[in-house]
């Protein structure tokens, strides 16, 4: 029935997956629950020994190929140290992975806008990718009208008629709410009133994260800007894009290295006593909890259901268009050939459906509500105790953008060199 109504709603959207040939694409590891049973899954290699006939004299074993484990690993070959990668998907770059379909670079687990202020950072990427100059410019679709979003001076003229900064501030200083509290909620009708709440928020982040805003902490919400002027700008980043030939391409260049050794579909858990004896030092950056055969009680996340769909022509005219409706259960549109700037006859198509975590599923978003937070710090002191290295958005527990994974990253290979190195612009 679920999958009908998708089809009826894609339909009157004027997609037509019957039309074009679905792309449906295996996701995510196997993982573990809190009572020891494991997911069903794709095949994973269960005997460390077998592992492509795993060489000794590694330095790291680092778990996951993903932002947080390639960088580290990169960083510290570079200084001389050998690394063995492993990852239970059959792919690098985790999340980040993009792959070519009818010549469209397409984000299968989402797009990823590349955007940092920190030149390290910047240098470090522009080293294994060209980027573009890709700017992202937000829309949003609510009662079959287009917003301009974040919340700016153009979107407060769409829905008040404003257009000037003096009239938005007057207009919001008469709608802004006094209240307490530190929820998402209290805190952006404070900032907008209610009315831009409901338009722009409440539909959103339900769907999102499954809980009401009133049950959110702020901090998910205030990563978003509000201007009280015209620039439409999503990000406010000095540097920006999106790498030319795909985010798998630089990862590749990343990862070649003689130092470095990769092995994907590798699941950690099943070769834990044989990879932890591999090396003198442990790079883990899966969650936490699990890392801790969830000693302290399981953390919350939220999962992902994608729906994609290739056709001709141009569907919506921009990269993203976010869905605030609560009755529409997608939350987001993506056209993924607008990320590349450049013409193409056909077009990919994802439908982002947000779902609860649960064993099997990718645990895409750490949902940092009060109870979990708690848990978490319980969980980061039993690692800063310990001799792994743990880090990453789902080993910090943090909602963090690619730019603050590679910084902690870098950050954190400066530390096992001894020495802080321009690790950026290393050779």
């Amino acid at each position: 029935m679920a999958e009908q109504a998708d089809r009826r709603l894609a339909s009157s959207a004027g997609i037509d997956f019957t039309a074009g040939r679905r792309v449906a694409k295996s996701l995510g590891c196997r993982q573990r629950t809190s009572d020891g049973k494991r997911s069903e899954g794709q095949k994973f290699v269960e005997n460390a020994a077998v592992m492509s006939d795993m060489k000794a004299g590694f330095d790291y074993v680092v778990v996951g190929a993903g932002m947080y484990g390639s960088v580290f690993a990169r960083c510290i070959a570079e200084a001389g140290r050998r690394a063995l990668i492993v990852d239970c998907r059959n792919h690098i770059a985790g999340n980040c992975f993009s792959e070519k379909i009818d010549g469209v670079e397409v984000h299968r687990y989402g797009p990823h806008i590349f955007h940092t202020q920190d030149a390290d950072v910047w240098a470090f990427v522009n080293r294994f990718a060209k980027f573009n100059h890709y700017r992202h410019r937000g829309l949003v679709r609510q009662h079959n009208r287009l917003y301009s979003f974040p919340i700016n001076l153009m979107t407060l003229h769409q829905v008040w008629g404003v257009s000037t900064p003096l009239e938005a501030q007057r207009r919001l200083a008469a709608v802004r709410e006094t209240t307490s509290g530190d929820t998402l909620e209290s805190w952006i009708v404070g900032e907008i009133g209610r009315e831009l709440y409901e338009l722009f928020i409440r539909g959103y982040t339900t769907k999102q994260w499954g809980r009401d805003p009133s049950e959110l902490p702020s901090s998910i919400i205030k990563r978003i800007p509000i201007r009280l002027n015209w620039d439409d700008s999503y990000f406010d980043d000095k540097y920006q894009g999106i790498p030319i030939d795909g985010y798998t391409r630089m990862f590749e260049n990343m990862l070649d290295h003689p130092n470095i050794e990769v092995e994907t579909g590798v699941d950690f858990f099943s070769n834990r006593e044989e990879l932890e004896a591999a090396a003198p030092r442990l790079v883990y950056s899966g969650k936490i909890d699990e890392f801790f055969d969830y000693r302290f009680g399981e953390l919350d996340y939220r999962s992902l259901r994608f729906r994609t769909t290739r056709l001709s022509g141009d569907f919506q005219g921009a990269a993203i268009v976010n869905y605030a409706d609560r009755n529409v259960p997608y939350t987001r549109v993506v056209e993924h050939k607008h990320f590349a700037m450049r013409e193409n006859e056909r077009t990919v198509v994802t439908f982002e459906y947000p779902q609860p975590y649960q064993p099997g599923r990718e645990p895409f978003y750490p949902v940092r509500d009060w109870r979990s937070v708690q848990i978490y710090q319980r969980y980061r002191r039993l690692a800063d105790e310990g001799t792994a290295i743990i880090g990453g958005r789902l080993g910090s527990y943090q909602y963090f953008d690619m730019h603050q994974v590679i910084g902690q990253a870098m950050v954190a290979a400066e530390r096992e060199v001894g020495q802080k190195r321009q690790l950026s612009r290393a050779a």
